[in-house]
């Protein structure tokens, strides 16, 4: 046995260490294990354990990556929208076959090539040049504005006729023929179109009124708006569209067809007294609609005396155009009116109208005498779209 290890022996050195005072320990200095300084609160407390199971946790991360990618596409998606926003146009309202609202902004100005937008888009036949088309219509000077202090003002506009307006004072407007109205840019951007359609056409100077604009007051570097509701289109060369009817009572007129466009032959029969009571006889029936009470046809027609055979009155040949006539209101004679009231639009219609269907005992000098009978044949081509 040592020295060391006996009893009694010298006693173990014992070492020395010097112990930093507690209140002296600063938190840089003393972390004690499992507590973390709290950053700003000057305390040291021990983190709160989550809440979150980890399927929560990872839900939570695709719902804050969700978002930011759709704040992402929203910003990107109106920088697009910015970028490429649809500028300045004309803007049209309102009822078709009624006076339209016009806007032409002042910040968009006349430029490039003629233009035809259709804010009303009707389903009926197709224009084409040489047809005849029942219209209402407006239409405005459009010139680049010549104030050059305020850049934002790059046109000026003002409407220069309207047919609405006619029609209100009770000035019926003509129909007018494609390739023949005299306007270029109106002819050439009504063709393609459909009955029913309301037309906004952007002419340019080249294609517009030509050495007339100066009577409108029209520069040579003005263009022109036209605001066009299509209530009809008539073929160049009408004819009846349906199913052929036979007519054989020898006491009533022969009617032969010549073909599209023109007057079909009416021959009287001779030594047969006219009748005394209205007939009305379909000769070709029509596929499209009746008309009703109220309705404007267009019809091609013609009109003979029963007595002479004479034409007195022919669409055909001496007014060179299609009528309009109103269905049921008295705006005709008695026996028209009754006659073509529920007939088909397609239709050839035979109508003989006794005197008293017809001008009666005051006949219509020169043409038609006293106690005339008449005999119309009728071709029912269309109804103004209203």
């Amino acid at each position: 046995m040592s020295e060391d290890d006996k009893p009694g022996g010298k006693p173990a050195i014992k070492a020395k260490a010097k112990i930093p005072n507690a209140k002296n320990i600063r938190s840089p200095e003393f972390t004690p294990h499992g507590i973390s300084a709290g950053r700003g609160s000057g305390l040291n407390r021990p983190s709160a354990p989550s809440a979150l199971t980890a399927k929560q946790a990872r839900k939570r991360r695709i719902l804050m990556i969700a978002g930011l990618v759709v704040v992402a596409v929203a910003i990107s998606g109106g920088v697009v929208w910015w970028v490429n926003r649809p500028g300045p146009e004309i803007e049209v309202t309102g009822k078709f076959a009624s006076e339209p609202k016009v806007d032409i902004p002042t910040d968009l100005a006349p430029e490039g090539k003629r233009k035809a937008t259709v804010p009303i888009r009707g389903t009926g036949p197709k224009i084409a040049s040489g047809d005849t088309l029942y219209v209402q219509y407006a239409f405005y000077q459009w010139s680049k504005d010549k104030d050059e202090e305020d850049s934002s003002k790059k046109s000026t506009s003002k409407q220069l006729g309207s047919s609405y307006k006619q029609e209100a004072q009770g000035q019926p407007t003509r129909p007018l023929v494609v390739g023949k109205s005299g306007i270029k840019g109106f002819d050439q951007g009504m063709v393609g179109q459909t009955a029913g359609s309301r037309v906004v056409l952007q002419i340019p100077p080249s294609q517009g009124f030509g050495k007339d604009g100066a009577q409108l007051g029209l520069s040579g570097s003005d263009w022109v708006v036209f605001v066009v509701d299509v209530q009809a289109v008539v073929p160049k060369s009408p004819a009846p569209q349906g199913t052929k009817k036979e007519l054989n009572d020898k006491t009533l007129p022969k009617v032969e067809d010549q073909g599209p466009g023109k007057a079909p032959k009416v021959t009287i029969p001779k030594g047969e007294d006219a009748p005394k009571k209205l007939q009305v006889k379909t000769l070709v029936e029509g596929t499209g609609p009746a008309l009703a009470k109220g309705d404007e046809a267009v019809v091609n027609y013609q009109g003979k005396l029963w007595d002479s055979g004479k034409e007195f009155d022919s669409s055909w040949g001496q007014n060179g155009a299609p009528a309009k006539f109103p269905i049921g209101t008295g705006g005709t004679v008695p026996g028209f009116d009754k006659g073509l009231t529920g007939a088909k639009i397609g239709s050839r219609m035979l109508l003989i109208l006794p005197p008293s269907e017809g001008y009666g005992k005051k006949g219509s000098p020169p043409d038609i005498k006293a106690d005339s009978t008449l005999v119309f044949v009728v071709d029912i081509i269309a109804k103004i779209q209203k």
